[in-house]
């Protein structure tokens, strides 16, 4: 039996907030051994202030005024000499009270607000789908218009902002110790799936006790593939809520938004990361909807649509999404 637990009935929930600072968060890596930066209950909600992954010597060589970087990314990039292999700084853990190995998480993205005016693109040598084109180092300012809700990304160009987190994940099961924060994996981690926006919940699977959830790698927008290295790379605030499913089970992470479901999946092989997505969303077909198989299958190639996520992190993502509206009697 699906059982869905927020907060006890006799503990009110609570508000918490979590800054980015050097003794809040960890770079380039997820880890199922680390000391939460904060302890919450199921149910409550956190806002999580996330820092800027560009250096703050970077941004101002890119023409960012001294006083417009945030300074606890000044202070993190600093202080943190223990690093992992991955170019994220991730906010977190955060232990939330009754959960177990073998249990979803449920992240509702309540809400998210930009945290400077401005963002940045960058890619390296050697990075990006098309390095031999371009093998040097480049990186690209841009103004961000909160009034408007544009990104000013040339004249007579501007992109319409829709803020994400790039990284939202658990940790992974213990025994693996550090792992890559580039690559998403069953942990969730670096997904860059620019629909989980404000309003999606995110579903995943729980490794160990407490979750020890993290986020970082803020967005103001992105497009498909993320084809470059990066996308518009900023500071956001998030409020999230955490609840938990208990007696069912899940391999690879979920999202549902007001109006679709999602599913996604990630492999080195695009090919093995589309079957991975797909059957999953045959499963999830049949678990919501009582579909047949065969149906649910079907039902795919008429009415859901594959997208390439990323193509950038070690592993290529692909999320398929199919519209709420359509199971008008179910």
């Amino acid at each position: 039996m699906l059982i869905l637990l927020s907060a006890p009935l006799f503990l009110p929930a609570e508000q918490h907030t979590l800054l980015s600072t050097p003794k809040t968060v960890h770079w380039g890596y997820y880890d199922g051994t680390q000391v939460p930066a904060l302890r919450i209950r199921l149910g409550d909600t956190v806002e999580i202030r996330t820092a800027m992954i560009d250096p703050p010597e970077a941004l101002e060589r890119v023409g960012v005024a001294a006083g417009q970087i945030d300074q606890a990314s000044r202070e993190i990039h600093r202080a943190i000499k223990d690093r992992g292999a991955g170019p994220h700084i991730l906010t977190g853990t955060v232990f939330i009270e009754g959960t177990e190995p073998g249990d979803i998480l449920e992240v509702h993205i309540e809400s998210i607000r930009l945290g400077l005016p401005y963002a940045v693109n960058v890619f390296f040598p050697g990075m990006g789908v098309l390095p031999e084109d371009f093998p040097y180092e480049y990186r690209k300012l841009i103004p961000l218009d909160e009034e408007r809700m544009v990104a000013r990304f040339a004249p007579g160009v501007e992109i319409p902002i829709r803020p994400f987190f790039g990284s939202m994940g658990v940790a992974p099961p213990e025994g693996l110790g550090r792992i890559n924060s580039a690559p998403p994996w069953i942990h969730a981690g670096n997904l860059d799936n620019k629909e989980l926006v404000a309003g999606t919940t995110l579903y995943i699977p729980v490794h160990v006790r407490g979750a020890l959830f993290s986020v970082g790698d803020a967005h103001a927008g992105q497009g498909n593939g993320e084809v470059c290295l990066s996308a518009l790379e900023t500071v956001l605030s998030g409020v999230f809520r955490f609840t938990v499913r208990k007696g069912s089970r899940l391999l690879w992470p979920r999202a549902e938004t007001p109006t679709h479901l999602m599913t996604m999946g990630f492999d080195e092989n695009l090919d093995v990361a589309i079957r991975t997505t797909l059957r999953d969303m045959i499963d999830l077909i049949v678990e919501r909807y009582k579909l047949t198989r065969e149906d649910a299958y079907v039902l795919a190639s008429d009415a859901v649509d594959f997208s390439i996520t990323q193509l950038v992190d070690g592993k290529r993502g692909v999320h398929a999404m199919i519209s709420k509206s359509i199971f008008t009697g179910r």
